[in-house]
C-alpha cells in the first residue's frame, strides 16, 4: 500500500492502520481524523471504426512507447465514461467519434485500475498523431499488428471486437488481469 506521508487536509503526519468499523488498512491522519482512501483509477477508451477499418495509435509516451493501442486514458473528474473516451480519441488521434455500445470491462488489479472500452464510429476518416502518439493508422481487422500491441487489456478488447464483428454481435466482455500492465 502506498501512503501519503502528510495529510492533504491539515499537513500532519499520517499512519497506516485499520480504522474502527473497517477491515482494511487505510492511510489515516491522527491529527484531523481524515481517512485517505486509495481506490482504483478508471481508464476509458474506444475502438474507433471508419468504413470497416479501426483506428490505432502508436504510443509516444511510456509505458510501452512505440507499441500500438487504441485511444484511451484516465477519466477526468466531471466526465461521463463516454465523454472521457471521446476526449481521449480527440487528444491522442485527433479524431471525432460518436461513442457506441460498451465493449469490455477489464479489472487490472495489479495496477489498481479499471479499463472501460467502447465501440465508436468516426465522423470522418480524419485522424493524426496527438501529443501522446507517434502516429495513427486506420487498419483492417486482419491487419492489426498483434505482436506490437501495448497492453493486455488492449489486446483483450481488440480480440473481442474482432470476434464480435465476425459473429455479427455486440457483446459485453469482462476480464481480470492481475499483473501490472507493462509485464
Amino acid at each position: 500500500m502506498s501512503s501519503f506521508t502528510f495529510c492533504s487536509h491539515c499537513g500532519a503526519r499520517t499512519t497506516i492502520r485499520i480504522p474502527e468499523g473497517d477491515q482494511l488498512p487505510r492511510v489515516i491522519c491522527d491529527a484531523c481524523g481524515t481517512i485517505h482512501y486509495q481506490n482504483p483509477r478508471i481508464v476509458v477508451g474506444c475502438i474507433p471504426e471508419y468504413e470497416g477499418r479501426i483506428l490505432l495509435c502508436r504510443r509516444g509516451i511510456e509505458p510501452r512507447r512505440g507499441y500500438w493501442t487504441m485511444p484511451a486514458g484516465f477519466l477526468e473528474n466531471g466526465e461521463s465514461l463516454e465523454q472521457g473516451a471521446a476526449r481521449e480519441c480527440q487528444e491522442e488521434a485527433l479524431a471525432q467519434v460518436e461513442i457506441g455500445s460498451l465493449l469490455a470491462l477489464v479489472s487490472v488489479t495489479g495496477a489498481h485500475q479499471v479499463h472501460v472500452f467502447f465501440r465508436a464510429r468516426m465522423a470522418s476518416a480524419d485522424h493524426g498523431a496527438g501529443a501522446e502518439s507517434l502516429e495513427t493508422a486506420l487498419v483492417a481487422p486482419q491487419d492489426i499488428p498483434w505482436e506490437e500491441i501495448a497492453f493486455p487489456s488492449t489486446q483483450f478488447a481488440l480480440e473481442r471486437y474482432v470476434a464480435d464483428l465476425a459473429a455479427g454481435v455486440q457483446g459485453h466482455h469482462l476480464s481480470e488481469l492481475t499483473r501490472r500492465m507493462t509485464e
